[in-house]
């Protein structure tokens, strides 16, 4: 377990005098590890530099871990984001009290994917009235949300149903390279066949905006190409480049957009890593997701962008074989808070 610091500043504003962004933690499926990571993140000295966080989950789950990891802390509940308190040792909890006081801890239960759920719609309700800047998800159990009536592949799909947004993007962020995906989870004959300037278009904008969001004013985007070389002239392919990439890339400069490429990917990620890029979009799941696990993966994160807010997510799973010990370690959800920080902003007007 991390130890949890026992001061932390109250402070909130950041740089420039701005509002820390809120950020509404969902604590994710109940039998897991969710509370245990939550407890000590919420408490880090780190993670109230940089936001506002803000649990929808259950209280009393919350204490039971605080009393397995033998932390001392003041866990009050909220009827919502403004009526919280940001003090040393206090979290914030909007309590829908939907655990039964008996839940095992590690064991599959459809009480627990039903409340995971409800979770997720409180907190996309925040996020489209304003009242939240982000989202960081504890891990839930698919299978726990199936059992429920929940039939959604996970948090991405569920966030997008709920905020009503039809496409959204994935993007990896770690301490060197920020990347943003095009296709994810299908297979590379399917990808290369579902790649055309739409959607190549549109998934540089979504990354664009999230670049701004973040504070990045005029992002440096760099856009792979799909073959060995970015296609070498017609060398490599059939010219996927010019007919799927290149006219999406001359939309987006016309717009203002800086999207250079196609980029020959085995140098593009050297690149960004040395800084030239402070995106790169990548054109299928492995292009990406390779070199991110090779230059950060100890402190990458998993982002959604499209929605109304930046959403993050811990790398690991609910670990239901060592919920409820006190072994899980809060380092995943740590840096999940913080780039879900740093990729958030408050308005200059919030409270």
């Amino acid at each position: 377990m991390n130890a949890a610091p026992t001061a932390a500043p109250a402070e909130q504003t950041g740089t420039a005098g701005r509002p820390l962004p809120i950020i509404a933690v969902t604590m994710g499926d109940g039998a897991g590890i969710g509370p245990e990571v939550i407890v000590p993140a919420l408490l880090n000295v780190d993670t109230l530099r940089g936001c506002r966080p803000v649990v929808i989950g259950d209280a009393e789950r919350l204490r039971e871990a605080a009393r397995i990891l033998g932390v001392t802390c003041d866990i009050v509940t909220i009827d919502g984001p403004a009526q919280a308190e940001f003090t040393p040792g206090r979290i914030n909890v909007v309590d829908l009290g939907l655990l039964p006081a008996d839940l095992p801890w590690g064991a599959l239960s459809a009480k627990a994917g039903d409340a995971a759920y409800q979770y997720i719609r409180v907190a996309a309700e925040l996020a489209l009235n304003g009242d939240v800047h982000g989202i960081c998800t504890a891990p839930l159990n698919k299978e726990a949300l199936h059992s429920a009536g929940h039939l959604y592949p996970g948090h991405t799909e569920l966030l997008a149903h709920l905020t009503g947004v039809e496409e959204v993007s994935m993007m990896l962020s770690t301490p060197k390279v920020k990347v943003i995906h095009v296709t994810t989870h299908i297979g590379l004959i399917d990808a290369v066949n579902r790649i055309e300037p739409g959607l190549v278009e549109r998934t540089v904008r979504r990354g664009h905006d999230a670049m701004v969001r973040a504070g990045v004013d005029a992002p440096v985007i760099g856009v792979c190409g799909i073959n060995p070389h970015a296609g070498e002239n017609g060398l490599f392919g059939y010219g996927e480049e010019e007919t799927k990439i290149v006219p999406a890339l001359e939309v987006l400069r016309a717009d203002g957009i800086d999207a250079r490429g196609p980029l020959p990917a085995d140098t593009a990620f050297y690149l960004a890593g040395r800084g030239d890029y402070d995106l790169i979009v990548a054109m299928y799941h492995d292009q990406g997701h390779g070199p991110v696990k090779v230059l950060g993966i100890e402190a990458g994160v998993n982002l959604t962008v499209g929605l109304p807010v930046i959403r993050t997510s811990v790398d690991h799973g609910t670990a239901f074989d060592i919920a409820g010990t006190g072994r899980a370690e809060a380092g995943s959800m740590v840096e999940a808070l913080r780039q879900a920080a740093e990729m958030s902003s408050a308005p200059a007007a919030a409270r």
